[in-house]
């Protein structure tokens, strides 16, 4: 035996247990040999297995009644007489069977052989099918389509254990259908690889003998009609053919002629059909049976032109000289293009006449002369055109309208299949373009990580059904969603393995889908009849298992539908990978975005805030929020978009927040924080140098702060939608902001305004994905949007809730981000404020009112750490600030002590030296604060710190 890299390999009964010898016995005896046997082998085995075979079984059936005459014989004999010439003296035996397996012919390389054979490796008529006669070479060929070869113990047989074969199938080249086997049968040491290239071109040579049969038919059908065109009685229309309308018709309206004619051929029936073409004219296609003289039935398709007299004789628009003999060998159409029809073109298999006057038989032309190739009368004589427009058999008509509308099925499959990145979804449009026009149920299992974006690490084991489609749904498929078991011969769990679909003629005979699910089959079949099984794979990734099943049809799955079925599939799993990659690639997007948003809202009286973050649906944005307590028992509001989309644009995101957060908890006011944010910016894209100067410009933002003891908001923003303002009483405005550019620009201001927010006022702030949307007007949106909002009495949940069901499209295109805050007030009974004079006198009594007020709010045990902390911040501001100097104490979740003056000089934190005599006092209030810091006013400053209230 000789590996497909020349290495040899025991084989057969091999000493020691070794080879297909070995493997063969573990498998009779149950045991997994999965490793050591090729997959078609090993799949016929378990076929095998299942219908109860014995190795043992030495007879076969033989079948009296077949017929020595079929094409198939007719075609093979003078290829096999070369075939026993060529292998004259050897060991070679050579067979024909049909595709039921039944021997036709045989031909041995050494007379005696055939003396010294069993009867059923001599005579013709023993069937040799899988299902009777186990793993061998004609069946094998039968049930894998394709070129095999079985090798000593390969065959399930002990009969058959000291021989070697190589089996192909032979097709008709016109219709794909597969007419029988070629096979070579020789002793196990007479292997050569060589074979594999003598039995293919033997194979091409009977299909070519097959195909010159059809052609013969073909011209039997034009004589015929030459014949009988002439003659009165046969009531022909004064006719006109397309090679004389093609002088003036557009290569396009001679197409739409020639389809027609197809078409009309296929249904074998009488009739006249108006063709109108593009241009608008009329052409009346006619259809005529008609039979020849040898017994061959046909269909004539004739065009008549409008306004002619049906009665008329014919006319001779133009004469045809004809060549002696042409027709004497019969036109040949490679088997490449059998399988399809060309506009414009003859259909292969049909006569059609072209511009030039001349006949084409499946798309070779040929002028009209003598059928036989012999003198007639009509050789050497102008023949008139008789108004023929093609001429053929009905069946094979049949073919060439099929195969047209496969390749039409196949260019709305391109079309159809992947319209979205959604793996669920491209599943059911390959349900939905296959069904009905090639599989009337189609079910589709895909593993549960590849639907999540991730590669599957067994897809044989981990399948869902995840598409259930067809012309009804009563039929007991299983469920979407339910686990696909299928077992280790099912057609579905085959083809995942070899990798190529398999087709199941009968499933009534098909053991291994029987075996799958006995209860669900058995309904199952009073249904269905025929499957494919196709393997969904895409860049060496297997995604699935795609399974058409034919019902209503009676005419069972072919070869033809096997291949149109795979290369849908093909496509499929193109579109379907790469939903599976965008998916995994969204996820990791989302996730990170996610993960750089606020994952909680911070303890704070100021505003009652909701938020909604959500993602676009084709990709993920720059979207942010971001909610940050501020000094004062004041909060910072910020939303913000960075341009773009992808992973770049959300860690440019999380970066921008992150920045953003820093500066608004420095204290700067919101035009100030813009500027930085700017600033920075376009630090990161001349920092980048994959940017090549295009950057991150177009990033925009919002920022707010809200003092609840002022019932003041001041804003700014950097080329961000404007918020909405929901007032008290329900009126709802989008204050006209200064605009500012988007952050990058670099050297441009921003600008702030302050507006007044009273309690229970409602601030929305949100992204350009919630108004902007290219089916809607933004004004329009803005009225939606303002009719929403008008609604005080709803909580912040309830609003975002709202806005996001009324307002944001129905599958938006960019991120949205939302944020709703109702303002809240300071109750003016925990604000004390003191004025002072520069006096250090002063002091004793600041700390004298301070500890008054804080023993009326009840703060008694938070006296002494506010009298140190107020000591020491009123006296740096009267040593090293300017009056005047305003003290206040906010009573909130912590109570602050604020100190304030006109200068802008801020004092720092150090460590004093043993012999200074000042220097500690910051230190004094950072040890008895929570928290302090600094904070500017447009003139001077403010100190302040918070002491927690637990203990009180």
């Amino acid at each position: 035996m000789v590996r497909s890299g020349g290495e040899p390999m025991p084989a057969g009964r091999a000493a020691g247990g070794t080879g297909p010898a070995r493997f063969r016995e573990r498998f009779l005896q149950g045991e997994p040999v999965e490793a050591g046997v090729r997959t078609p082998i090993l799949n016929s085995w378990q076929r095998c297995r299942s219908m109860g075979l014995s190795p043992d079984q030495s007879d076969l059936p033989f079948l009296q009644d077949f017929d020595p005459d079929d094409r198939l014989v007719q075609a093979a004999v003078p290829v096999l007489d070369r075939l026993q010439s060529r292998f004259a003296g050897s060991s070679m035996n050579i067979s024909v069977a049909d595709a039921s397996g039944t021997v036709l012919l045989r031909r041995f390389g050494e007379a005696s052989l055939a003396r010294s054979l069993p009867a059923f490796q001599s005579v013709p008529g023993f069937v040799f099918a899988e299902q009777v006669a186990g793993t061998n070479g004609i069946g094998l060929a039968l049930a894998e389509r394709k070129l095999v070869r079985v090798y000593g113990a390969e065959h399930f047989a002990e009969r058959s254990q000291g021989s070697a074969c190589r089996a192909l199938p032979v097709r008709d080249p016109l219709s794909g259908r597969i007419e029988g086997v070629l096979c070579f049968g020789y002793p196990r040491k007479a292997e050569d690889p060589a074979l594999a290239t003598v039995i293919r071109k033997a194979a091409e040579a009977i299909e070519r003998r097959l195909l010159g049969q059809s052609s013969a038919r073909e011209r039997a059908l034009l004589r015929t009609y030459l014949d009988t065109a002439a003659e009165a009685a046969v009531g022909l229309y004064r006719s006109v053919g397309v090679d004389e309308l093609a002088l003036e018709l557009h290569p396009r309206d001679r197409a739409v002629i020639m389809e027609k004619a197809a078409e009309l051929i296929s249904r074998a029936q009488r009739a006249a059909v108006d063709v109108s073409l593009p241009d608008g004219r009329p052409v009346t296609l006619v259809s005529r049976p008609m039979k020849s003289a040898s017994g061959v039935e046909g269909i004539a398709i004739e065009a008549v032109l409008p306004g002619t007299s049906p009665r008329e004789p014919f006319t001779m628009p133009h004469q045809v000289d004809v060549p002696r003999g042409f027709l004497a060998e019969p036109a040949v159409v490679p088997a490449s293009q059998a399988s399809g029809a060309v506009p414009g073109v003859a259909a292969p298999g049909h006569l059609s006449v072209t511009a030039s006057g001349q006949v084409a038989v499946g798309g070779e032309g040929i002028t009209t002369a003598d059928v036989d190739g012999a003198t007639d009368g009509y050789l050497g004589s102008p023949l008139p055109a008789r108004g023929l427009v093609m001429v053929g058999e009905p069946h094979v008509g049949t073919y060439a309208l099929a195969a047209r509308r496969r390749l039409e099925l196949l260019s709305e499959a391109s079309a159809r299949i992947g319209s979205t990145l959604d793996v669920r979804r491209t599943a059911e449009e390959l349900a939905e373009t296959a069904v009905p026009r090639l599989a009337d149920f189609v079910t589709i299992d895909l593993p549960e990580p590849v639907l999540r974006g991730e590669e599957s690490a067994d897809p044989r084991s981990d399948l869902r059904r995840t598409v259930v489609h067809g012309i009804c749904d009563d039929l007991p498929f299983s469920p979407v969603g339910k686990q696909a078991d299928f077992g280790p011969t099912a057609p579905q769990l085959r083809c995942l393995t070899s990798g190529e679909a398999v087709l199941e003629p009968d499933l009534k005979v098909a053991a291994g889908w029987l075996a799958q699910d006995p209860e669900h089959t058995e309904r199952l079949l009073s249904h269905v009849h025929s499957l494919i099984a196709v393997p969904l794979v895409a860049r060496g990734v297997v995604l699935g298992v795609a399974s058409f099943y034919r019902a209503q049809d009676p005419a069972p799955f072919g070869d033809d539908d096997r291949s149109l079925a795979q290369e849908l599939a093909a496509r499929a799993a193109l579109s379907i990978d790469n939903a599976r990659r965008y998916t995994r690639e969204r996820t990791m997007v989302l996730a990170l975005q996610r993960s750089l948003l606020p994952h909680g809202l911070p303890d704070q009286d100021a505003v009652k805030v909701a938020h909604r973050y959500l993602p676009a649906e084709s990709c993920v944005g720059g979207d942010w929020y971001d909610v940050i307590p501020l000094s004062g028992t004041r909060i910072g509001l910020f939303v913000g978009d960075v341009v773009g989309h992808g992973m770049l644009s959300a860690a440019t995101m999380g970066r921008l927040r992150t920045a953003a957060r820093s500066f608004a908890e420095l204290d700067f006011p919101p035009d100030e924080v813009l500027t930085h944010l700017d600033n920075l910016v376009g630090r990161l894209d001349r920092e980048d140098p994959a940017s090549d100067g295009a950057g991150i410009i177009g990033a925009t933002c919002l920022y707010a702060i809200y003092d609840p003891t002022s019932q003041q908001c001041t804003m700014a923003r950097a080329g961000h939608p404007p918020p909405a303002l929901v007032h008290p009483d329900g009126n709802v405005s989008f204050p006209d902001l200064p605009a500012g550019p988007p952050l990058g620009l670099g050297g441009l201001p921003f600008e702030a305004a302050e507006i007044p927010l009273p309690k229970d006022s409602q601030l929305v702030l949100y992204t350009d994905g919630l108004i902007e949307d290219r089916h809607r007007d933004v004004d329009v949106v803005l009225d939606q949007l303002r009719g929403v909002l008008a609604h005080p009495e709803r909580t912040p949940e309830e609003t975002c809730q709202a806005v996001l069901d009324t307002v944001a499209p129905a599958h938006p295109c960019d991120d949205i981000a939302l944020l709703v805050a109702r303002t809240q007030a300071v109750d003016p009974q925990r604000i004390a404020t003191w004025d002072l004079a520069a006096d250090p006198a002063l002091v004793s009594e600041v700390r004298a009112s301070a500890t008054r007020q804080l023993a009326d709010w009840g703060l008694d045990d938070a006296a002494f750490a506010a009298e140190l902390m107020l000591s020491e911040l009123v006296t740096n501001a009267i040593r090293h600030g300017a009056g005047p100097i305003r003290v206040r104490l906010l009573h909130d979740r912590t109570l602050i002590c604020e100190v304030s003056d006109a200068s802008n000089t801020a004092p720092h934190l150090r460590r004093a030296a043993s012999t200074d005599e000042g220097g500690r006092g910051l230190f004094l209030v950072a040890q008895l604060s929570q928290s302090w810091g600094t904070r500017y006013l447009p003139q001077g400053k403010v100190i302040w710190a918070e002491c927690g209230l637990e203990a009180a």
